[in-house]
């Protein structure tokens, strides 16, 4: 048997090969460059980081940290959102809905929600296309072909602000044009 070093070992695998002379090295070794079993991959980055920044700081508190909603309170936004950025209403829903909040019942997917979104139009027309492209792609996976949202969107529905209730009725349209 070999004699342990009364010194500190520099890494952790010279450990095993130092205390363990027993395990063969090629099962030390395996020990130290095979990935853990089970390990969850890495998170993929979103494609829009600051957007999902505003969107945790502003967002997430109704909607959920992965924007699945809370039951009865606020709608999923997994999938909507997506379907919308892909026709010209669609997309000033998203807008409009942003800007001016909304108010009143709606059903998302068979399920019924009643709540009153706040508006967010004292954030930057950037700000809200950003947070919208994270919505959109980020959560919603759009389509490829899915132009992301603009801040000159954005300020194009800025100069027609609604009320909440105008929001709710324009979504009322977009749904029946997307057939949903």
């Amino acid at each position: 048997m070999r004699r342990v070093s009364a010194r500190a070992p520099d890494t952790t695998a010279q450990l095993v090969f130092e205390t363990l002379p027993f395990v063969p090295a090629t099962v030390a070794a395996l020990l130290f460059i095979a990935p853990p079993m089970g390990r969850a991959a890495d998170p993929i980055p979103p494609r829009y980081p600051a957007g999902a920044a505003s969107f945790q700081a502003n967002c997430a508190v109704c909607h959920g940290a992965k924007g699945a909603g809370q039951p009865s309170l606020a709608p999923p936004l997994l999938s909507y959102p997506a379907r919308y950025a892909a026709n010209a209403e669609g997309r000033r829903q998203l807008a409009m809905t942003t800007l001016n909040g909304m108010f009143g019942g709606i059903d998302v997917e068979q399920k019924h929600y009643d709540f009153k979104m706040p508006d967010f139009a004292h954030l930057d027309d950037a700000t809200l296309a950003e947070v919208l492209n994270f919505v959109v792609f980020d959560l919603g996976h759009a389509a490829d072909d899915t132009k992301p949202l603009t801040a000159r969107e954005i300020a194009a529905e800025r100069s027609h602000p609604v009320d909440g209730a105008a929001v709710r009725a324009h979504r009322a349209s977009v749904l029946t044009a997307l057939g949903l």
